[in-house]
């Protein structure tokens, strides 16, 4: 009996230390900033990080690459790279470095199922694509 008690406290255990450890990152997925498209598109920014920190950040009209850094303890960093030169109005471009500047300077990420909230001075939240 003793042996059972002890087996469902380690257990409970745990349980609660997954709990708390909460869910991994998804390297390799995509990830689609939630929300409408704004200026007049379809196109909804998106970024995939790989496990090597590689990622491709995929914005309102042009894409980056992009080096990030993204810790179990939930912390995160991301460092675009060159912009290429696209075929955009002032507006499009305008959003582009808006984003751009936004995650530059995300520091946590936290994953609740298939939301992906990062945060820093502002808070994007992003949706894992399971299809």
């Amino acid at each position: 009996m003793r042996a059972v008690f002890l087996l469902a406290v380690l257990a409970l255990a745990a349980l609660s230390f997954a709990a708390q450890a909460g869910e991994p990152f998804p390297f390799g997925s995509e990830l689609m900033l939630e929300g409408s498209a704004t200026h007049q598109q379809k196109r909804m920014p998106m970024i995939e990080i790989e496990e090597d920190g590689a990622a491709t950040l995929d914005l309102w009209c042009g894409s980056v690459r992009a080096q990030a850094s993204v810790g179990d303890d939930g912390a995160i960093a991301i460092t675009p790279g060159e912009r290429n030169s696209t075929q955009c109005d002032a507006d499009r471009i305008a959003g582009d470095d808006d984003l751009l500047d936004m995650l530059a300077h995300m520091t946590k990420w936290r994953r609740s199922g298939d939301l992906i909230e990062l945060s820093g001075a502002a808070m994007l939240r992003y949706r894992l694509m399971t299809n």
